[in-house]
């Protein structure tokens, strides 16, 4: 056996232990949700390891922590959370882990609008529709970043910057996408109030049922009446969403003699590769909506 390591083996050691360090020198985050976590990632780069707790196409309103994930949050030193409502389920998953750090609620300092769930009017959590409130968020990001990781204050000032630039074009580029069809024909109809925000910024109506359907079948009268409606409308553009059974709107549709446009993303990112970033998403969703409401009368 040789007594010493050749030079280029030496150089391969030093490299996997270069590797080592800098994996293990990381900022350990937890984000609560997919759409959040690739926000984090996008602002934290290579100073972060990101981890997401309720995955692409699941639900953050329908999720329950489980063992698994307190053991990911007992690993980390920051929880960013959306706020809002959203994560209902955060006091039982800090009981059951050992985490007492930092949390930070993103959406902090946004005035939300409200929404009406079983007759009280709560905040909707859905701020991410809206890039114009996600420049917000990526700054509540990238100041809590900085809190819990003080050396990378530059660095991650500058990343955030570039990810505020990138939203800025995205909003420019869907005004664009949107600017040949007319406000009257911008009208979409989905299962569920998740879309405001995306609405309220680029004058388009949603149309829903009047009450939440996560947890309860329509009737086949508020099928019907939802299907006058569209029709006397002129309404083409119908949507299911990522994170919910499509079911309530296939029957709206088969009931008003139309066919689903397509799916739209509202607060989960996609296993395939449609929608695995924000951008993406917004994207997917400006696309196939402009794509539907064209048909609109």
């Amino acid at each position: 056996m040789q007594r010493f390591l050749k030079p280029w083996l030496v150089a391969c050691l030093a490299l996997l232990t270069s590797l080592a360090h800098a994996q293990d020198s990381k900022l350990p985050v937890v984000a609560s949700f997919s759409i959040l976590g690739d926000i984090v990632h996008n602002v934290g780069g290579d100073r972060v390891e990101v981890t997401t707790l309720v995955g692409p196409d699941r639900d953050s309103r329908t999720y329950q922590p489980t063992p698994a994930d307190a053991d990911k949050l007992d690993h980390a030193r920051l929880l960013l959370v959306n706020g809002l409502g959203l994560e209902n389920w955060l006091p039982h998953l800090k009981a059951i882990s050992h985490y007492r750090g930092p949390v930070a609620v993103v959406t902090e300092g946004i005035k939300p609008r409200m929404i009406r769930e079983h007759g009280k009017l709560v905040p909707d959590p859905n701020v991410f529709q809206d890039p114009v409130l996600v420049k917000t968020v990526a700054l509540r990001i990238r100041d809590a970043l900085i809190a819990a990781d003080p050396a990378g204050r530059a660095y991650y000032t500058e990343r955030a910057l570039n990810y505020t630039l990138a939203l800025d074009d995205l909003v420019t580029w869907a005004h664009k996408q949107l600017a040949p069809i007319p406000p009257p024909r911008r009208v979409i109809f989905t299962a569920h109030d998740d879309f405001g925000y995306l609405g309220e910024r680029f004058d388009i109506r949603f149309i829903t049922p009047p009450s939440p359907t996560r947890n309860r079948e329509l009737s086949a009268w508020e099928i019907r009446r939802l299907a006058r409606k569209l029709r006397y409308l002129g309404t083409q553009a119908i949507f299911a969403e990522n994170t919910a059974s499509p079911q309530v709107v296939e029957r709206v549709a088969r009931d008003a003699h139309l066919k689903v446009s397509g799916k739209l993303y509202a607060d989960a990112l996609s296993q395939t590769q449609e929608a695995v970033t924000y951008l993406q998403l917004f994207q997917h969703n400006i696309r196939v909506a402009v794509s539907a409401m064209k048909n609109n009368r």
